[in-house]
């Protein structure tokens, strides 16, 4: 990292702390105070983390950590999945509090919980999943690419939203019975890059069925992409 930016990123750090001492917060669940934080210490304290045993392809919870059957049966195309939480209250209002309501400090908050699952492995570049065009502009952000900038800077890595595109304005999975999503978003990511020998370590806020993710790692290594990984912020698991 160069002196000049690593006096940036000690400005922007004082800046925050300043800014938290003088300004305290309010806790976004519980309203309790919370000091320069977002949550307080004991909502951040039952917050639904994913178990530790989790089914390293797909992040749905498995005994020893073993491949799940399902990924066994049909191996999905990405590599591998990690997943801090479990979509439930109060996950769910977080995420739904920063797509819905743009709530951005949401977004910085769940940004920097992903750091903390980062894996460590190399990888080329970071993508957050990309949405239509006609989704981002009703949107006016991409939630995705919001919640990825922590975890690029932690890692030094450029956040690439130019190579692959959402060339479909598909129904909203959530919208959808679980049976339906992937034929949905089939064919939905449009690339062109060359990506040959490349890892690629793909951010989203939430996977549920994994279709979207499935679509995504297919698009990537149709193009020559060697590995392709989801870090997601929440998984929602099947009961």
């Amino acid at each position: 990292m160069s002196n000049s930016r690593q006096q940036n990123d000690g400005r922007s750090g004082f800046a925050a702390r300043l800014a938290g001492a003088l300004l305290p917060r309010a806790c976004f669940l519980c309203v309790a105070p919370s000091g320069a934080d977002f949550l307080c210490p004991a909502c951040l304290d039952t917050l639904p983390r994913m178990p530790t045993e989790c089914c390293p392809v797909c992040a749905l919870p498995t005994p020893s950590a073993s491949v799940c059957g399902a990924c066994l049966k049909m191996p999905p195309r990405f590599d591998s999945t990690q997943a801090v939480f479990r979509y439930e209250f109060p996950i769910d209002q977080l995420v739904q509090s920063l797509k819905y309501a743009h709530r951005l400090a949401s977004a910085d908050f769940l940004g920097r919980t992903l750091v903390q699952r980062l894996p460590d492995r190399h990888f080329d570049m970071i993508l957050p999943v990309p949405l239509a065009s006609q989704r981002l502009a009703e949107r006016g952000f991409n939630q995705a690419l919001e919640i990825a900038r922590h975890p690029a800077r932690q890692m030094h890595l450029s956040l690439e939203t130019r190579w692959v595109r959402r060339g479909v304005n598909t129904t909203p999975q959530a919208a959808l019975p679980w049976k339906e999503r992937a034929k949905n978003i089939r064919h939905a990511f449009e690339c062109e890059t060359d990506l040959t020998g490349k890892a690629l370590l793909v951010i989203d806020d939430v996977m549920t069925t994994g279709a979207t993710l499935n679509e995504l790692a297919g698009a990537l290594k149709a193009c020559g992409a060697a590995r392709v990984e989801n870090l997601v912020l929440a998984r929602t698991l099947k009961d």
